[in-house]
């Protein structure tokens, strides 16, 4: 539904984004992930016909479109991180307006409006004027805005920014459910979010994709190392501890915190039988083992390694 093939701009002698691909289908929500300066959100335009590319090329639902840039829009709902909507308009009234914009053919419109209504929960506001509305219903007005058209592809910018946590999540789940049916590419700050509503993550850094899969996959770690906790009793010194740990095959750091129960933390080479080893060398003591775990990695964490050089 979204095909992007070697897309490139330039803003003058500056580098923006360089030659990325990739392609998102049906079905599929995509988190679009970068730090400030990434070349995200120059991405987004261009996906949207805001920006021109310096070269490369954009299909939407097949269409070119450098060929086609009417009938692509009309395929797109596009939600802006700063979602235009006209505070003294009552929802009904905005969502006949854009439908009348987007062309929907006048004997569908009050079926359509019923439809976005009812899909973004905005039964009970639907005769307010949006100025009234909290942040996180003209949240679901742009979204119905976005969808009154019935596109196939969702392309979401910052959809859950300013809202309190009880109002993303409630739009992170009208997300997914637009998700089962439609292509959805969203862009967000919120790193958590992006792990709980995607399927799937593209990073951008410098300009260049740097990571690029399913989101399990890439919290499974598809780096060269990973992490054990180990919370271990003993009258050792964590020197001494940190001494013994360390001389295993494998481990390239070892940081021991005092306490009742010393906390170990261990960042390894991912090879087979290291977990192994480390569990050989602690049995071999007289140390009273209480945890040995594997640190489930956090997308805040794949984050800041593809991207360290930015903080």
């Amino acid at each position: 539904m979204i095909e992007v093939k070697n897309l490139t701009k330039y803003y003058g002698d500056f580098l923006a984004v360089n030659s990325i691909s990739f392609n998102i289908e049906k079905g599929e929500i995509v988190g679009l992930l970068g730090p400030n300066g990434a070349g995200k959100s120059t991405t987004i335009r261009m996906l949207t016909t805001y920006f021109a590319p310096t070269s490369g090329e954009i299909y939407i639902n097949g269409y070119d479109i450098k060929e086609n840039p009417t009938l692509v829009k009309k395929f797109i709902g596009y939600i802006p991180e700063a979602s235009p909507l006209y505070s003294e308009m009552v929802v009904y009234d905005y969502l006949r307006f854009i439908a009348n914009i987007q062309d929907v053919p006048q004997d569908q419109v009050e079926e359509r409006i019923e439809f976005v209504v009812s899909k973004c929960g905005l039964t009970e506001m639907v005769y307010k004027k949006i100025g009234e509305l909290s942040k996180g219903y003209r949240q679901r007005t742009g979204l119905a805005h976005a969808i009154i058209h019935n596109p196939p592809i969702l392309i979401l910018d910052e959809p859950t920014s300013g809202l309190d946590p009880n109002q993303i999540i409630e739009i992170r789940e009208l997300i997914k459910e637009l998700g089962k049916e439609k292509t959805v590419l969203l862009s967000s700050h919120i790193l958590s979010e992006v792990q709980a509503t995607c399927n799937r993550v593209i990073i951008i850094n410098k300009g260049s994709i740097v990571a690029d899969g399913p989101t399990n996959e890439l919290l499974k770690g598809s780096f060269d190392s990973e992490r054990f906790i180990i919370k271990i009793k003993t009258k050792d010194s964590c020197e001494s501890i940190k001494s013994r740990l360390s001389g295993i095959e494998g481990i390239y750091g070892c940081e021991v915190f005092d306490g009742e129960l010393k906390e170990i933390s261990l960042n390894v080479a991912r090879k087979e039988g290291i977990e192994e080893k480390i569990y050989t060398s602690i049995k071999s003591t007289d140390w009273i083992l209480y945890e040995f775990r594997k640190e489930i990695q956090t997308l805040e964490q794949i984050f800041k390694q593809l991207t360290m050089e930015e903080d």
